[in-house]
């Protein structure tokens, strides 16, 4: 069953546009990168600028967007939210990570945590304020042990403190080994050895319990934040580089090059088009960036290859020519696959909500402008080449693009320069 097509033998001189695409691309570089430079740098997220990382553990799995709305009450709108597990990330996980923005050169540690507890509190306080919470992580042994010794459940006459201290070691460590740091009721302290009914009631009378506590908190600097930096950009140029030799050896150098330049092409735009719409570089975005160096480059490929299986075909004809008609033949593809692509990813742009809206942001406008790159900035830059090494006809991508090697060419037919003999290149 053949391939659908949408458009019947199109016959558009693309080569002929390929001004009106310099152009336009010179436009979006030229818009973006002024945006760029003019804001000082790209907005990175709080992956690569640094923060506190806050683990909070609940009662019953959280509801993350009221997390979030809290947060952004408390201008860290940025934060980012993970909720996880010890068996791996799940939507009925009690744990969640939440990473706090570094809004300065130095962090505190203990102001993060006091943003994100207050925020929590606003949605998930205890509701009897009057007491302390249970589950805080000011409950320690010690604090514990002092109002257990005050209120003498046990009637110890001596020793009190000795003994209400050893208690107060076991009942948090059952807290926070046996439930994860948050205990739900009182009675199930019974399950500790030494704990009484006495001892339940006395902690009933002194202590509420919140429905999550703050396992812990540590920073991440910013050094880190530039070591990720950098591997990003590494990871990015040692993809084009595979990319590069994969294409200079499956076709020619200039092939490769061109694609290469394509690609770096869609990435300047796409990091352009974020600072213009002020949207933020995180790890997820250079996920978006690399799949869309392997979508571009693929169309690129699926073009070059075309145009090789037309230079056995299209002898007599203008490399340009074979170009616009190798592009041409393609079209309906290109068409198909970018545009259902496409719609994808703009209803994940449109209805991911704001966690992956920089992440489908970046794979919206690297698909389009990825697309349009491989028969407006790739394609054209070969025919350039020739042009430019003088040659009129096909440049022959491989043994297999021209005229077989030491069989004459027939007539006034042209021999490609990458197979013609030494005398007559």
């Amino acid at each position: 069953m053949g391939m659908i097509e949408l458009f019947k033998q199109p016959n558009i001189d693309w080569m002929g546009k390929a001004k009106y695409f310099y152009a336009l691309s010179g436009i979006l570089l030229l818009a973006g990168w002024t945006s760029v430079f003019m804001k000082g740098g790209l907005r990175y997220g709080i992956d690569f600028k640094g923060g506190t990382n806050v683990d909070v553990v609940f009662a019953q799995p959280p509801n993350i967007d009221d997390i979030r709305k809290g947060l952004t009450a408390q201008g860290l709108g940025n934060s980012e939210i993970q909720s996880s597990s010890t068996n791996g990330i799940s939507k009925d996980s009690k744990e969640v990570l939440i990473f706090v923005e570094q809004k300065g050169q130095t962090e505190l540690e203990d102001a993060s945590k006091a943003q994100v507890l207050q925020a929590l509190n606003a949605i998930y306080g205890v509701k009897d304020a009057s007491k302390p919470d249970f589950n805080a992580t000011t409950t320690t042994p010690s604090s514990l042990a002092g109002v257990l010794t005050a209120r003498d459940p046990l009637n110890l006459a001596t020793n009190a403190g000795d003994r209400y201290q050893q208690l107060a070691k076991k009942i948090l460590a059952y807290r926070d080994d046996n439930k994860g740091g948050v205990l739900t009721n009182f009675d199930e302290l019974s399950n500790v050895q030494g704990v009484t009914p006495q001892i339940i009631a006395a902690l009933k009378d002194s202590y509420a319990l919140g429905t999550f506590a703050i396992r812990g908190a540590e920073i991440v600097g910013p050094k880190v934040g530039s070591e990720l930096r950098r591997q990003a950009i590494w990871v990015t140029l040692y993809a084009l580089a595979g990319m590069l030799v994969y294409i200079a050896f499956r076709f020619e150098w200039v092939y490769g090059a061109a694609a290469v330049l394509a690609v770096f092409h869609d990435v300047l735009i796409t990091l352009g088009f974020f600072s213009l719409l002020k949207f933020e570089i995180s790890l997820t975005v250079i996920a978006a960036l690399l799949t869309l160096v392997g979508y571009s480059m693929n169309d690129t490929i699926v073009i070059f290859d075309r145009i090789r299986e037309n230079n056995r075909l299209l002898r007599r004809e203008s490399f340009a020519d074979v170009v616009n008609k190798s592009i041409n033949q393609t079209l309906s593809r290109t068409i198909l696959t970018s545009g259902l692509t496409f719609l994808t990813v703009l209803v994940l742009f449109l209805m991911g909500g704001q966690v992956l809206r920089a992440f489908s942001f970046a794979l919206v406008v690297g698909i389009v402008v990825g697309t349009y790159s491989s028969f407006g900035i790739a394609a054209p830059l070969v025919v350039a080449w020739n042009r430019w090494r003088g040659q009129g006809a096909v440049a022959g991508p491989g043994p297999a693009a021209g005229p077989a090697l030491g069989k004459k060419p027939r007539g006034n037919e042209p021999v490609s320069p990458s197979l013609a003999p030494a005398g007559r290149r």
